[in-house]
């Protein structure tokens, strides 16, 4: 199983990142897949989930109504489109999912919102 994140990097307050998680290694369509987040001195915190039956999505409240997960299943990738960017919105950002039971994550990718 292998997940690998990219898009992550410098954007000031305001702005838009979309992050991208391809996998491999399992049957992707059939499992939900979650992205998370850690700041420095925080602890990691589930961002948006998206399942794999319907595509229905959930979302921590901090990031509402500006970030939208997303799931390309001839791709293998799920997506994380991130708008209005914050300062407090800077941390490493994970894809999972729980493959027979197991987390797996990738290795992250970074986002930093500074002016």
């Amino acid at each position: 199983v292998q997940l690998v994140e990219s898009g992550g990097g410098l954007v000031q307050p305001g702005g838009s990142l979309r992050l991208s998680c391809t996998a491999s290694g399992f049957t992707f369509n059939r499992y939900a897949m979650s992205w998370f987040r850690q700041a420095p001195g925080k602890e990691r915190e589930l961002v948006a989930v998206i399942t794999s039956v319907d595509g229905s999505t959930n979302y921590a409240n901090s990031v509402k109504g500006r970030f939208f997960i997303s799931r390309d299943n001839a791709k293998n990738t799920v997506y994380l489109q991130m708008n209005s960017l914050k300062p407090e919105d800077t941390a490493v950002y994970y894809c999972t999912a729980r493959v027979s039971g197991v987390p797996k994550w990738g290795q992250g990718t970074q986002v930093t919102v500074s002016s």
